[in-house]
């Protein structure tokens, strides 16, 4: 599956979350720390909710950049 992540730029770092995975987070001090964490933190999601028996949810969630004149 390929699920979208939206990377935030915090005060001392980043994070990391899905749309599509509501309290899948991750935090890193890096972005390709909270690239690594993001997808480890994925597949723990995921597992959980198979072994809970709960519908693991089908990416619908996309992303767009779009340019706007500065105010």
């Amino acid at each position: 599956m390929r699920y979208l992540v939206v990377i935030e730029r915090a005060g001392t770092g980043y994070g990391a979350y899905l749309p599509d995975l509501p309290g899948c987070i991750a935090t890193a001090t890096t972005r390709g720390e909270v690239l690594d964490r993001i997808r480890d933190a994925i597949e723990f999601h995921i597992e959980g909710l198979r072994a809970a028996g709960d519908p693991v949810p089908v990416p619908t969630a996309d992303g767009e950049f779009v340019d706007v004149p500065a105010a």
